[in-house]
């Protein structure tokens, strides 16, 4: 079975995340990587020479520019599938992921919308099942689709555990 067969359902409509995902991605990884930049890079300038704080500084700015440019294949790397009784997750450019979360296994379906979330009018819609291990999530949706889609996932969730 090649790789990628090991991450795609056959015949499924992968339905990808909000494209107001992707500025809120890379402004989180320009912040961050700035930050951790600024605490590393200012007491360099302290204590070797120009030159050599220069080419520290330049390194950093290569990552960050390359994280913020790499937000775009991980955002478009996500998805999610809605199946007859499973929702399939998938996530990843180097480490592949595939998430298959039986309906009749959640416990909860939970929307939540931090401050950033919400200032670009974005949702992450996190499954709670038995499994301690599970990490199903679905970031960067649409307020609406993510109510949505917690409606369709709490109703197919109650059939499935009831065996209808």
């Amino acid at each position: 079975m090649a790789g990628s067969e090991l991450f795609a359902p056959p015949t499924e409509r992968w339905i990808p995340l909000s494209p107001r995902y992707l500025p809120l991605r890379r402004l989180s990884a320009a912040l961050s990587w700035g930050l951790l930049a600024a605490l590393f890079v200012t007491p360099v300038f302290l204590f070797v020479d120009r030159t050599t704080a220069l080419v520290v500084a330049g390194g950093f700015l290569a990552v960050l520019g390359w994280r913020v440019i790499r937000q775009g294949a991980l955002v478009r790397a996500w998805g999610y599938a809605e199946r007859e009784t499973d929702l399939y997750i998938k996530a990843g450019i180097f480490w592949r992921r595939l998430t298959v979360v039986p309906y009749g296994r959640m416990q909860a379906v939970e929307v939540t919308a931090g401050p950033l979330e919400r200032a670009f009018n974005l949702a992450t819609v996190r499954l709670v099942t038995a499994s301690a291990q599970s990490d199903a999530r679905i970031p960067g949706l649409d307020p609406q689709a993510a109510a949505g889609l917690r409606d369709r996932l709490t109703e197919r969730g109650e059939t499935q555990a009831a065996g209808l």
